[in-house]
């Protein structure tokens, strides 16, 4: 009985430093996070993102109607001139239109061409004439240019639940 209770204490303690190995790794990794991005939304790392390149070839497969958890780095295109809102997002000859989940965070609205680490939920929709107009004009494009949108097109998009924005 008494080599039992040595036994489970044994395993308790050594458990326990195993723990505490995490948590202080837990706590580099968030100092990292902190001195390197600002973080938007959810905490969230940039451990395992995939690349930009990774990315295209993952929104290359989906048609529409496919959802697809995500994490990838990439630079913006633009962001809501209104409130940041949203983000369009270089995709080499395309760009994904980033929104943010249940608008729970906006963006900075100055962060053109910055790189940010993006996770969430990636899908190929087909954006109506008036949902590109009414992104156009939160754009801020002239009016000759919110009427020249004339046809549906297929949209490669992110609901976003956690942006990491990099900061030098």
């Amino acid at each position: 009985m008494k080599q039992f209770f040595l036994l489970i204490a044994l395993a308790t303690l050594t458990f326990s430093c195993n723990n505490s190995t995490n948590k202080e790794a837990d706590t580099e990794e968030a100092k990292e996070v902190a001195i390197n991005y600002e973080s938007f939304g959810d905490k969230i790392t940039d451990a395992k993102a995939m690349s930009k390149d990774e990315m295209i070839s993952k929104f290359a497969s989906l048609t529409p109607g496919d959802t697809i958890p995500v994490k990838f780095t990439t630079d913006v295109k633009a962001v809501c001139a209104s409130k940041g809102c949203w983000m369009r997002l270089d995709m080499g000859e395309d760009e994904a239109m980033v929104k943010f989940k249940d608008y729970g965070f906006f963006m900075p609205k100055d962060i053109e061409g910055d790189e940010v680490v993006v996770e969430g939920l990636a899908f190929v929709e087909e954006m109506s004439v008036d949902e590109q107009r009414h992104y156009a004009e939160d754009e801020g494009l002239s009016k000759e240019e919110v009427m020249a949108i004339t046809e549906a097109k297929r949209t490669l998009s992110v609901v976003s639940n956690g942006v990491l924005l990099h900061r030098e």
